[in-house]
């Protein structure tokens, strides 16, 4: 059987008053009884210029321009704009370049859906019952063929298929407003997390400014106050400064020299070890010189080393001079640091000389002029020293760090939270519910992945490693056009979302992958087919709630008062 949906048309309502099914012309569609309802002639539907006699309908002979006189035979299936032109005589344009005015034979198809078939299957010699299930395409004269009326039959099957796909699609939609539902609740979770994130951020904005204004009071305070620093005294506390660094680098120096005396010390104890064994040992009978000369060498060395006095100083000194200095060993340098006086001190005496009515005034003119010249450079600043911030001031600076950094990383989540409702979650918002959760096929030696809003995967059975066919980019709207197939997994006709997935791994010697996922409704996800249209360029085909039109979205609920 032939099955050809792009030519068969569904029939339309009636328009304006229907005749009789017995009075009608066979192949003749309710829309179009109106033109056959004369008895006397009959006008030409595109060219009532032309006029015939009622004898001249079904004769088998194409008399209109447009076909209208033939609407139950095959006579004027020639006329079809998408064939080549062919010479017609009694046409307008003496061509068949031209249009059929009926859009083909009516099945009537009783118990069944009526519709039209192309003018080419009838009286062709086939039952064409997929498109005309009452056999009416075919007439019953010598020669012809007998068609049964099959409508019963195929009318039950195809009203208990269609019951079916309601029912399918009345659960798809259902599915599709709970996801609608948890996509607007997971929306306004984020929404709530802004709202959260802003209200944190603008108090950590007032805490920063409180602990940057204590961080500065503290560090004037401490600016403010002259502070002795060690080594930093008059003129003999520099000196004292210096010789205690110069003897710590020199017994750091003597420290490393005796360990590398104890190391020589070592190796030459391990050598005449060697030299008593070979004298010991060898044999004096062999005539080998070298070895004799090796032995009366070693001979002497050991006679000079027995006669030898050994002088050097003991290793109880060296120690005693390796131990750190302090008030039990070595200088005690805090009896040297405290002979001089220190900047500080001045500072201090001459305020014992002021009026203590001045002294206020005195010290905090000072202490201005001195943190104008530490800023200047003229004076060196006491806090550069080792161990010069006080706790106070370690703990504020360390306060204000750490709110810092807790704004940096607040801003950062704001940012990712306003963008990701900024994103395109297509219609409703629905792809937000689909976030993170993938479907896969397995499609020869490979298994197809799609994560949603995510990528897509191409993944070898035999190990050979992952492929990434591309990142989710964007959403788009194409025209589909195809036949329904009978498990209802197909993309039928009409517009359809289309989710764009690009920049994915590299081809050999070719572009990046990408893959265009089509998408149609079904009850549940389900990726139908994967196919390669062209070099590194994918084609999904994938069943979802998402893509399920809602036409009748539930609105407020109303209360019964009766």
């Amino acid at each position: 059987m032939r099955r050809t949906g792009a030519l068969a048309l569904l029939s339309a309502l009636a328009h304006g008053t229907l005749a009789a099914a017995g009075s009608l012309p066979r192949g003749v569609g309710p829309e179009f009884a109106k033109f056959y309802t004369t008895k006397s002639t009959f006008k030409c539907i595109g060219n009532p210029s032309v006029t015939l006699e009622p004898s001249q309908i079904n004769d088998n002979s194409c008399d209109c321009p447009d076909g209208s006189d033939e609407p139950g035979t095959a006579a004027c299936a020639h006329i079809d704009p998408l064939s080549p032109e062919q010479p017609l005589q009694g046409s307008l344009t003496c061509t068949t370049n031209a249009t059929n005015a009926l859009p083909g034979f009516w099945c009537a198809n009783a118990g069944h859906v009526g519709s039209y078939i192309p003018f080419m299957y009838v009286n062709d010699g086939v039952c064409d019952y997929d498109l005309c299930c009452d056999g009416s395409d075919e007439s019953a004269h010598v020669g012809g063929v007998q068609c049964e009326n099959r409508c019963d039959t195929i009318g039950k099957e195809y009203r208990r298929l269609e019951e079916e796909r309601r029912q399918s699609n009345e659960r798809s939609v259902k599915r599709r407003r709970t996801l609608v539902k948890e996509a607007r609740e997971l929306r306004r979770r984020v929404e709530a997390k802004v709202a959260a994130l802003k209200s944190e951020l603008e108090g950590l904005e007032h805490k920063k400014g409180d602990l940057q204004k204590k961080y500065e009071d503290i560090e004037r305070s401490e600016r403010n106050r002259v502070v002795k620093v060690e080594g930093q005294g008059g003129k003999l506390g520099i000196l004292v400064n210096l010789a205690k660094t110069r003897v710590s680098e020199l017994r750091n120096a003597l420290d490393k020299l005796l360990d590398q005396r104890d190391d020589l010390q070592a190796r030459v104890e391990q050598l005449e070890e060697i030299l008593t064994k070979l004298k010991d040992e060898y044999n004096p009978n062999f005539n080998d010189e070298g070895v004799k000369a090796a032995v009366k060498s070693w001979e002497d060395y050991a006679a000079g080393q027995a006669s030898e006095t050994k002088a050097g100083v003991p290793d109880e000194d060296i120690v005693e001079m390796l131990k750190e200095d302090g008030e039990t060993s070595g200088i005690n340098w805090a009896e040297f640091e405290r002979l001089d006086a220190s900047d500080v001190d001045v500072v201090y005496n001459w305020e014992a000389y002021l009026p203590p009515s001045l002294n206020d005034f005195v010290r905090e003119k000072i202490n201005v002029v001195r943190i104008w010249a530490m800023d200047n450079g003229i004076l060196a600043d006491s806090r550069s020293g080792a161990n010069s911030e006080s706790r106070q001031l370690t703990a504020a600076r360390e306060a204000l760090e750490a709110t810092k950094s807790d704004i940096l990383s607040t801003t950062r989540s704001l940012e990712d939270q306003q963008r990701d409702l900024e994103k395109d979650y297509g219609p409703d918002g629905i792809f937000r519910a689909l976030k993170g959760k993938c479907v896969s096929s397995d499609v020869g030696e490979y298994e197809y992945e799609l994560c949603w809003n995510d990528r897509t995967t191409q993944k070898s059975k035999k190990g050979h490693g992952n492929t990434n066919m591309g990142n989710f980019v964007r959403i788009d709207k194409e025209m589909a056009d195809e036949e329904e197939r009978a498990d209802g997994k197909s993309l039928g006709k009409g517009e359809r979302l289309v989710l764009r997935y690009e920049n994915g791994q590299g081809c050999w010697n070719g572009p990046n992958r990408r893959t265009d996922v089509w998408l149609a409704c079904a009850e549940s996800d389900e990726l139908w087919r994967v196919s390669e249209s062209e070099k590194c360029v994918y084609r999904m085909e994938v069943g979802t709630p998402a893509a399920c039109e809602d036409t009748q979205k539930p609105g407020p609920s109303v209360k019964d008062e009766l």
